[in-house]
């Protein structure tokens, strides 16, 4: 089973980082006796893990080789591929880029590199024979991606950052066989690449006689991609924040959802590479 991490992102909404927001020290790990902080994207690889990927590869942009250099070409028990996406392009062209890697009988699961979830064998509930989506309540729906589905869990829409959505289940991750990512690649194609977003896609799918269902497995869901999200992320994990303020490491302007510096909880890049050499332990 392949696993597949879009991680092209420049990360905006959480910038100035001296790093790719991928590595964002969320939580820590042991290594034997030693804690270590834990990048927030090692929560997702373990998750893939756990319901069966051997190998995962990250979608990344031309300027992120700390994440090459982190996860070297193993790590979580896992092996480490990358493909590039040359220009910001959308979750979709990012997906796509890792097709040549998919064999049409294997399953994949996809998921976001800088979210945090639970149950973390979430993507395990999932069925390998269709596409799946593990869903998830929130209470701002609006912000995400909104499934709506039947009473038997069939999907009928997604409904993209919807300003005022049926539902206020998301979906977080999703599994899906090799063949299905394949059509949507076709479908996308014939739609000359105008989707940006999965949910249209999966919409124009759907409508063409395509299904997929949505399983309510989700407990908590939380997006470390904005300062808030990132508290809520500590304390979704338990872990106190520092008083001590993030001091830039390089000359940037936070965007228009970021808070002032000074209110920042203290973050450091990744102390150790789990990949090329030694062996991640989850701790």
């Amino acid at each position: 089973m392949w696993g597949i991490v879009p991680a092209a992102g420049q990360g905006t909404r959480i910038q100035p980082l001296a790093f790719s927001k991928e590595l964002l020290p969320v939580g820590t790990r042991r290594e034997g006796a030693v804690e270590r902080p834990r990048a927030v994207s090692e929560y997702l690889v373990e998750r893939m893990a756990r319901a069966g990927a051997t190998k995962v590869c990250f979608v990344i942009a031309p300027g992120k080789s700390d994440i090459l250099r982190y996860y070297g070409a193993r790590a979580l028990e896992v092996d480490i591929a990358y493909v590039v996406q040359p220009q910001p392009a959308g979750l979709c062209d990012a997906l796509f880029r890792a097709l040549p890697l998919i064999h049409p009988d294997e399953p994949v699961v996809v998921g976001l590199p800088d979210t945090i979830w639970f149950p973390d064998d979430g993507l395990a509930r999932l069925p390998d024979d269709r596409l799946a989506f593990l869903l998830f309540p929130v209470e701002r729906p609006e912000n995400f991606d909104a499934v709506v589905t039947d009473e038997a869990g069939r999907v009928l829409r997604i409904e993209v950052k919807a300003r005022a959505p049926a539902t206020r289940w998301i979906w977080g991750a999703f599994k899906l066989p090799g063949r299905v990512l394949h059509e949507l690649h076709a479908l996308w194609l014939e739609r000359d690449r105008e989707d940006e977003y999965l949910g249209t896609l999966i919409n124009a799918w759907i409508a063409r006689g395509g299904e997929a269902v949505g399983v309510r497995a989700g407990e908590a869901y939380v997006d470390v991609g904005t300062l808030g999200g990132y508290r809520e992320a500590l304390g979704l994990l338990g872990v106190a924040p520092s008083p001590t303020p993030l001091i830039p490491a390089k000359a940037g302007t936070p965007s228009a959802d970021s808070e002032p510096p000074s209110t920042i909880t203290e973050v450091l890049p990744p102390t150790s590479e789990p990949g090329s050499g030694s062996r991640l332990s989850t701790g």
